[in-house]
């Protein structure tokens, strides 16, 4: 009775973590049924996530700290989607004023929506860190994914070498979390996986209400690939690389700055 006390704990933890995301689907498969007059489906989209931006932000769920990380997320999105959308990989084949060489500006939301999950369950399940490996090693690894999902198209795909590198480098590494005042862990690399994999689910969602389309969608829906599921695995493995250390390095400031005050 315990275990599934606390599996619904950690599930009703996860799901309010997964408030951004939720609310982007909603709004995909609300705008795909109602048009409002003269305002196009992405342009919506967009006010919607500004909308639902500027409130969580007001009603204290998010700090402002974490909106510069999800911030930063929309921005890395938005490169993203800007050379893939420009390389033929997927289209965004409804017309919007919001759009930029062909990628409308909501779609950054997508990534940022991500990274408002990881701080929110950061935050929500006290999440620990052990035996994280050292700064040198984490930023050029999180760096060489990220430049994988560009050079790829002119050079070797070298995700499966990434993987088995991410696996080597983390081996020992493993990831705490609390509930119901009970401390947890798992291997790291298993909760990239777990992530990476519901992220593949979701994009089956958001591909089915026209979020974006892939090539072989263009005439109807279809299951996405699951080999698109290992270019999530490794977008959320630079995603909890980026916010990890953005966490440790604020932790180190406010540390730092207690340990001044004490000597003060």
């Amino acid at each position: 009775m315990r275990v599934w006390l606390q599996f619904v704990r950690f599930g009703w933890e996860q799901a309010l973590s997964c408030l951004f995301p939720v609310v982007i689907f909603a709004s995909l498969a609300l705008t795909q049924h109602v048009q409002i007059p003269w305002l196009p489906r992405y342009d919506a989209l967009l006010l919607i996530c500004l909308a639902m931006q500027w409130w969580m932000v007001r009603s204290g769920l998010e700090t402002r700290d974490e909106v510069k990380v999800i911030t930063l997320f929309h921005l890395i999105g938005l490169a993203l989607e800007l050379f893939k959308v420009h390389m033929g990989s997927w289209s965004y084949p409804e017309e919007g004023y919001s759009k930029v060489f062909g990628v409308p500006l909501y779609s950054g939301f997508m990534y940022a929506s991500v990274a408002s999950y990881l701080c929110q369950a950061w935050r929500r399940l006290k999440v620990g860190l052990v035996r994280w490996p050292p700064f040198p090693v984490v930023v050029p690894l999180a760096a060489m994914i990220y430049l994988n999902f560009f050079t790829h198209h002119f050079w070797i795909d070298v995700r499966w070498w990434l993987s088995a590198l991410v696996l080597l480098v983390f081996w020992r590494t493993w990831v705490t979390y609390e509930v119901g005042g009970t401390r947890y862990r798992m291997p790291l690399a298993l909760s990239f996986a777990l992530i990476g994999f519901f992220i593949w689910v979701a994009e089956n969602v958001a591909t089915f209400f026209g979020a974006w389309e892939y090539p072989d969608q263009s005439v109807s829906w279809r299951m996405v690939h699951f080999g698109k599921a290992s270019s999530w695995l490794l977008l959320v493995i630079v995603s909890f690389l980026i916010v990890a250390t953005l966490k440790r390095v604020k932790d180190r400031q406010v540390s730092d700055s207690k340990e001044a005050s004490i000597q003060g």
